[in-house]
């Protein structure tokens, strides 16, 4: 193929076949607009929609977009100064609200079953030149697993996701209900709560959830279970294995499936960890991690004895060490943070155990058993989930490399010594920004990049009076 991605180096090996069969499929599948997207650095769909004749000419030059996009917190406003010459990334680097080029991954393609004229085709981004861009989602992940293949290892994963489905009650589309960010919608909830894995909940919450099933399965997301979850209208879809950066576009593909059918059918679908309604229960996003040797097919978790593997031993101590500097990528919002609370079945502190789902890591592994596993229960299923496996990619590995051994396993997790998770966003900046690991792995323009995207966040929240406040003092004083 020709084209600028071809003259900047950007276009994969058998990218012209790949082209072909993509067109083959448009034309066969009837597909009238192809939405080309990104993963943001919030793990927010973002991109263009293309009619079907100018997708050829697409996958030779890339789209562009304004590369502001990536400079902005969750409220969708822009936190770098982009209108100087120097917006922290190098003289004349991502300002002025110039282009970034978004590089079409064939591949990926995917038809929309709630959109059937429409599909998805997901992207990498680069700068205009065609050079990096040091924090994009996707090459973010890719750094990280190509210290893993230098191993000879490949990461595995298993997601649980639970999110909330209520019903729309209004929608909150008045003039003044838009802006940065806009009003939600009001909601009610589909069933009542605390009912965990009772049929009759599943009864009330079949219909949707076949619908979420079915889709996922038509856009080849692997789901392998629905379940009825603790809180009202609390839902959780777990995933058969896969490896790390197909399941990290797995989850950003289903989180905006979700969303979109659910808005469709009149429901509004939330992955926000604690939604403020009344009785609500906290969602969380377990994510089940194994490591493969490329070679034999070995899982080296897999243990011969009562005993850990010496590769597990490394991989639970590296979590262990930068689980705080590394909660702004598995927890990376204001809300996310008011889930680590105790007999709640989410983790507070920073330990592992065997099979106690009160610790942020459980040790699954038995001698023989194939599936050995890690499950971290530590993440929100708001996170971006190209930031979240790197994060434990490059924490395990530090593990490994230092040859670090985990301490004992935790029996009463909620009544230990071990060190608390962070209580705060700003508490997790501060983690961050004291640690090393991720400006050894990634470099310094990712982690100032994602520091200051935070700290925009968090001050905007600690501006802000919240009801609590007025209830507190507006009387009394």
């Amino acid at each position: 193929m020709t084209g600028s991605l071809g003259q900047f180096g950007l276009l994969h090996p058998d990218a012209g076949e790949q082209v072909e069969r993509l067109l083959a499929r448009i034309k066969e599948d009837g597909i009238e607009t192809v939405r080309f997207v990104f993963p943001d650095q919030h793990g927010v769909l973002r991109g263009k929609s293309i009619v079907a004749d100018a997708v050829a000419q697409a996958c030779r030059e890339g789209l562009t977009a304004p590369s502001s996009l990536v400079l902005k917190d969750t409220s969708h406003r822009t936190v770098f100064p982009v209108w100087s010459t120097n917006a922290g990334f190098g003289e004349r680097a991502l300002v002025g609200a110039g282009d970034l080029l978004m590089i079409p991954l064939p591949e990926t393609y995917r038809r929309l079953p709630w959109s059937p004229h429409s599909a998805w085709v997901l992207c990498d981004i680069a700068q205009a030149d065609g050079s990096p861009i040091p924090f994009g989602s996707r090459g973010v992940l890719t750094a990280a697993l190509d210290k893993l293949q230098a191993r000879g290892w490949e990461m595995m994963c298993g997601l649980e996701v639970e999110f909330h489905v209520f019903r729309i009650v209004e929608q909150r589309l008045t003039h003044e209900d838009g802006g940065l960010p806009g009003t939600p919608p009001e909601t009610a909830p589909l069933t009542h709560g605390y009912q965990l894995l009772t049929d009759n909940n599943y009864h009330v919450l079949e219909e949707v959830m076949d619908n979420l099933r079915r889709t996922s399965d038509a856009l080849g997301l692997p789901v392998r279970s629905t379940e009825v979850e603790f809180g009202p209208s609390q839902v959780e879809f777990t995933f058969d294995p896969a490896s790390a950066m197909d399941h990290a576009d797995n989850m950003v593909l289903f989180r905006a499936m979700t969303k979109q059918v659910c808005q469709r059918l009149g429901l509004h679908a939330t992955f926000m960890c604690r939604p403020k309604v009344a009785h609500a229960a906290a969602s969380g996003w377990h994510l089940h991690q194994s490591i493969i040797d490329r070679e034999t097919g070995k899982n080296v978790f897999m243990p011969t004895s009562d005993e850990l593997t010496e590769p597990a031993k490394g991989w639970i101590a590296g979590l262990l060490v930068h689980a705080e500097e590394s909660c702004l990528l598995t927890t990376p919002t204001v809300n996310g943070y008011k889930r680590y609370q105790p007999f709640q079945l989410a983790p507070d502190r920073i330990q592992w155990g065997h099979d106690n789902k009160g610790t942020m890591l459980r040790a699954l592994m038995r001698p023989g058993d194939t599936a050995a596993r890690i499950e971290n229960r530590v993440a929100e299923p708001a996170a971006n989930p190209y930031f979240f496996f790197a994060s434990q990619v490059l924490s395990g590995l530090s593990g490994i490399e230092q040859g670090l051994t985990p301490p004992a396993p935790a029996e009463t997790p909620y009544d230990s010594d071990a060190p608390r998770l962070p209580k705060s966003l700003i508490a997790a900046i501060e983690g961050f920004e004291a640690g090393h690991l991720f400006t050894d792995s990634l470099g310094s323009s990712f982690t100032s990049y994602l520091s200051t995207l935070k700290r925009a966040e968090w001050d905007r929240y600690l501006m802000t009076v919240s009801q609590w406040e007025h209830h507190e003092y507006a009387s009394l004083f």
